[in-house]
């Protein structure tokens, strides 16, 4: 007879339920704690982020559960001292290989649909209107991005800022008050709507802080929507590669509360023409005559802002 020590059998389904509880909650905790990504300074990032901690979460869940049960599998089915023979011979499991057909694809199915519903939360299928050759139509583009002319219409109220990119800089044209400028100025809590060009080779305009990263084209181009949020100076990345100098070509987007973007745009503003004619400025703009000479700044990024306007 034993003595007194009662030895409890836990049944196998109660403790696989325990234990993918316990998995399932802990996956929740470290996806939704989770602290990997940049501030989030644009009306989308926090929907992005959204949808990173639930597929955090997902990876979390799948590689521990995968992992744990390899490490349980190496230990529990080990080869025992003595042991010459093969192990027990499994002929199948209908049950379990109905689980593990059924779960990844339930598991696909939902992250498809959560992705989708993601996307057009953030204007991923808002229907812009541009221009083919057989005129105006409405059409519904992904991410706020068109193929059509880059005259399509944005957001209500958006600010329009042409994007030039060419090995190795990002040029940023504002046609309301014809401004050129090495860095993307924008104020805060209003619509921007960048229209943006390749020059030359494939680019991609990338801000980490804004979520947004898209590639620009030469011959495509590509309309692109976003309202920032937090005033700050944040890096603008080429993330495709466009040649040997592909790692500096960085610039900088600086978000500002609205009256001091005001005051920005005064102060850099062109006046009209009709001031300009007697505008003693040491800066030499564009003549008709191909004789006359013209004087470019000194800044190296104010030189390409420069040229580029020449070439337009």
């Amino acid at each position: 007879m034993e003595s007194g020590i009662f030895q409890v059998q836990i049944p196998s389904s109660i403790l696989t339920l325990v234990i993918g509880m316990v998995l399932v909650l802990g996956g929740l905790w470290v996806g939704q704690n989770i602290n990997l990504l940049p501030i989030d300074a644009s009306s989308n990032a926090p929907i992005y982020d959204e949808l990173f901690k639930v597929l955090f979460t997902i990876g979390v869940i799948l590689f521990v559960g995968i992992v744990g049960l390899l490490v349980f599998s190496l230990v529990r089915f080990r080869r025992r001292s003595g042991q010459l023979g093969d192990g027990i011979a499994i002929e199948g499991n209908l049950p379990l290989e109905i689980f593990w057909t059924a779960v990844p694809a339930i598991v696909v199915l939902f992250v498809g649909l959560y992705s989708y519903d993601i996307y057009d939360r953030m204007g991923g299928m808002v229907p812009l209107s541009h221009d083919h050759m057989s005129g105006a139509k409405t059409e519904r583009v992904w991410g706020g991005i068109s193929s059509g002319s880059v005259q399509s219409q944005g957001p209500i109220n958006a600010l329009p800022i042409d994007v030039t990119a060419m090995q190795f800089a990002f040029l940023f044209h504002y046609p309301d008050g014809d401004i050129t400028s090495g860095e993307l100025h924008v104020p805060a809590d209003r619509p921007i709507t960048l229209r943006m060009e390749a020059k030359d080779v494939i680019h991609a305009f990338w801000v980490p802080e804004f979520r947004l990263k898209q590639d620009v084209i030469p011959g495509q181009p590509t309309q692109l929507s976003f309202t920032p949020t937090r005033p700050g100076r944040y890096p603008i990345v080429c993330a495709e590669l466009c040649g040997p100098y592909h790692g500096g070509m960085r610039s900088t987007v600086v978000v500002e509360s609205p009256e001091d973007w005001d005051n920005w745009f005064t102060n850099n503003a062109k006046p009209p023409p009709a001031a300009t004619e007697s505008d003693n400025s040491p800066v030499t703009t564009a003549s008709n005559d191909p004789r006359t000479p013209t004087r470019l700044p000194q800044t190296p990024t104010h030189r390409l802002a420069a040229l580029f306007q020449l070439q337009r």
